[in-house]
């Protein structure tokens, strides 16, 4: 039976290079794929490309190509990614650059569009998801508008013989999706093989997490050589059945243990995971340890996809002013808690309209609150202030006012930091299917 080995190379933006490579030379791969985009990633690129029209796309493009192009092209392992982000045109231009640079002979680059819906968003009577208010009450703080689409485009592109295919917001799994549509020959209305592939691009899609990242826990669930964590791989059958592992030797673990939590990420209902190419159920996915940092994977099927397609909107919300500055010794925490409350009457007083605040002791309330932050007495703490306010003026007054602490406050404060920024909130709504249409165009080396 035919099997298909696919490597996540990334998970995120930011994330490390390296286990890539160690994929992309060890991995004896058919397909690496690079999942880069998150809801606010796109709408700071959009605005990265409403500033210069040859940006927008992901920032370490250049680094990832550079380091497994080569590697890539030798052992014919094709690469899928969504570092185009919102400008993908650039991106595969930026690639062919780049292949251009390292001597490649021969590379065929292909461009998937079509997700950035913001031209026709306001065509239509739509809701936002999370607060129920008109998308129109967003007024003119909209940035950008990108629909998820679905495996279709990229199939075409692989169809057109693409050894990269770059696109922009592609929903995470269906960048995994689409390769198997392509080899096994899949139909797109067969909901079972939809909803089997679904379960393996939402289980490397996240790249690290699956092989021990963000699961080690000391003493409970310990993840050997974290260091040297590996990125996952999946050998996929052509009925639908796939191994999870990683290459022999890079370090982490693939157990079930490992396997369930991401399974379970980001999944609100696991009988009807919704996906522009399926309603994935992975309520009968069982889990089987088969070998050391193998775990199969079967038991996940489909219904039919839905009618809408869910679209990220980017959108400015004011400006966020902040500043630390750090106690220790004996009294840190009473002179942090006098800190703070110096900031609040000094801030209230000044005729800032906050939109949201926090005034908080880091290693005493940051993150739960006053709930749990008794009955120990830390030696030194860190108070940050956080204002969300309307303008950048207001939010450089916030940071200001916490950096006065030096000669203004308690007693022996040091080490402030402060920043101001712009806030890209994200916000959802469902448009009809007929919205979004994608498109393909292909360059060459």
């Amino acid at each position: 039976m035919k099997i298909i080995r696919i490597g996540a190379g990334a998970g995120y933006s930011g994330d490390r290079i390296p286990p890539a490579v160690e994929l992309a030379e060890k991995g004896n791969l058919d397909y690496l794929v690079f999942e880069c985009l998150a809801e606010r990633t796109i709408a700071l690129a959009q605005l990265e490309r409403s500033r210069d029209a040859r940006l927008g796309f992901d920032p370490l493009l250049r680094d990832r190509m550079e380091a497994v192009l080569p590697s890539c092209v030798a052992q014919g392992v094709k690469i899928i990614t969504n570092m185009g982000a919102a400008n993908p045109q650039a991106a595969g231009e930026e690639i062919i650059r780049i292949a251009r640079e390292l001597g490649l002979q021969r590379l065929k680059v292909a461009v998937v569009q079509g997700d950035d819906v913001l031209p026709r968003l306001h065509d239509h009577e739509l809701t936002i998801m999370e607060s129920g208010a008109p998308l129109r009450s967003l007024g003119d703080t909209v940035l950008s508008a990108n629909a998820y689409i679905g495996a279709e485009a990229l199939v075409r592109a692989l169809r057109l013989g693409a050894d990269v295919v770059v696109t922009g917001r592609v929903a995470d799994p269906a960048l995994f999706l689409a390769p198997l549509i392509h080899e096994f020959g899949w139909s797109m209305s067969d909901w079972h093989m939809m909803g089997r592939g679904i379960v393996v691009g939402h289980l490397l899609e996240c790249a690290g997490q699956v092989t021990g990242g963000y699961f080690a826990d000391p003493g409970y669930r310990d993840v050997p050589d974290l260091a040297r964590l590996g990125f996952p791989l999946a050998e996929v059958s052509e009925d639908g059945r796939a191994i999870i592992t990683k290459v022999e030797g890079s370090g982490g673990c693939v157990t079930t243990a490992t396997c369930a939590a991401q399974l379970l990420y980001e999944v609100e209902n696991p009988a009807s995971y919704l996906q522009p190419d399926v309603v994935a159920d992975f309520s009968g996915v069982t889990l089987t340890q088969v070998g050391p940092d193998r775990v199969q994977i079967d038991g996940a099927t489909g219904h039919p996809r839905p009618a809408t397609l869910k679209v990220t909107v980017g959108h400015r919300d004011g400006f966020i002013g902040e500043g630390q500055i750090s106690y220790a010794g004996l009294g840190a925490e009473a002179r942090g808690r006098l800190a703070l409350d110096v900031l609040r009457q000094r801030l209230e007083s000044s005729g800032i309209q906050a939109l949201d605040s926090r005034y908080e002791l880091i290693g005493v309330n940051a993150i739960h609150g006053e709930t749990l932050a008794r009955g120990y007495e830390p030696y030194e703490v860190r108070a940050r202030v956080a204002m969300r306010v309307e303008t950048r003026q207001d939010a450089e007054r916030v940071a200001n006012e916490v950096e006065a602490m030096y000669l203004n406050g308690p007693a022996s404060g040091g080490g402030v930091t402060k920043s101001v920024r712009e806030v890209i909130a994200a916000a959802s709504t469902l448009v009809p299917r007929d919205l979004v249409q994608p498109t393909v165009t292909t360059m060459e080396l």
